[in-house]
């Protein structure tokens, strides 16, 4: 890691780095921050290290904000979110973790508009992996399931370890931030998980996942053929209804907001008590380094208080 008023060369920076750089560690991090001591700080997370998200709160406390991409703060014990979210208001800074959901998409700022705006949200459906809708928008009759999933991870949406993706661990961390920030006091524990895939398939190595995965090819294909006939597709859906939190896989029909998303894109319908018989919705791209970066940025901005 380097500190320094100066600035970081862009041209050249990593001989910088590699010359006057030191040995980094969470807590080097903290210190050297604070010892700069500059006025409207912002501390930017994109790692997606919890080592790292332990140090925000002291950060906030000596008046420097925090913008993250980093879900594991929000999506930790709501003990632990509600400390900072206090803290952040007492220091008078901002925590901000925009990308946390939907990447770039504006929907944690369009919550908080409408909140503040006096509107309540009682109801939120989503589609929030883009690595699980690209696999059931790739699924057919030449494409089974286990080849899917192989050519999410080699296109870079689902994580080297799928299982990641397809366990929902990713998808409930982001329905936990949202429904938080809806109003309702919810932990991860308290999400009804309805898993398509058995237990069996996480509980072994990575390679026995990939060796055996391709059992579950003929179920899949066999649903699909169904919905097929039907004019149904397979989406990964997340809902916050009055408190209740659940994750899992449902059959949109034609017509649905969800049935016509495409690719790794996501989509959430936001129901208020102003916006209830036609609920808002947000709808794009979800996943991917430009767009992450561009709302990590907003954010950034936002603080500056240049917009």
């Amino acid at each position: 890691a380097l500190f320094t008023r100066e600035g970081i060369p862009l041209e050249g920076y990593y001989d910088v780095l590699m010359e006057r750089g030191a040995k980094s560690s969470p807590d080097y991090i903290r210190d050297e921050i604070l010892k700069m001591n500059i006025f409207n700080s912002v501390f930017v997370d994109c790692t997606a290290s919890a080592n790292i998200a332990e140090i925000y709160g002291e950060l906030m406390a000596k008046n420097i904000s925090v913008v993250t991409a980093n879900k594991i703060a929000a999506s930790s014990d709501y003990e632990n979110y509600s400390y900072l979210k206090d803290i952040a208001r007492k220091a008078g800074v901002k925590f901000l973790f925009e990308t946390n959901v939907g990447a770039g998409l504006p929907i944690i700022n369009t919550m908080n508009s409408l909140i503040n705006s006096g509107d309540k949200i009682v109801k939120l459906e989503a589609v929030l992996s883009g690595t699980l809708n690209f696999i059931f928008n790739t699924l057919s009759e030449e494409i089974p399931f286990s080849k899917a999933i192989e050519m999410a991870v080699d296109a870079q949406f689902a994580e080297p370890d799928p299982r990641i993706d397809l366990s929902g661990l990713d998808v409930t961390r982001k329905l936990v931030i949202l429904s938080r920030e809806a109003g309702a006091v919810v932990n991860q524990s308290d999400v009804d998980k309805k898993l398509f895939i058995p237990q069996k398939y996480f509980d072994g190595t990575l390679d026995e996942f990939w060796k055996n995965i391709d059992e579950m090819d003929a179920s899949f294909e066999e649903r699909r053929k169904e919905l097929a006939k039907e004019g149904k597709k397979l989406r990964f859906v997340a809902s916050y209804n009055k408190g209740k939190c659940e994750v899992g896989l449902r059959e949109v029909e034609s017509g649905h907001p969800f049935y016509d998303l495409e690719g790794s894109n996501n989509i959430i319908m936001i129901s208020t008590e102003r916006y209830n018989e036609y609920p808002m919705v947000i709808k794009g791209y979800g996943a991917g380094a430009s767009v992450t970066a561009a709302g990590v940025f907003s954010d950034i901005i936002s603080i500056a208080n240049i917009r």
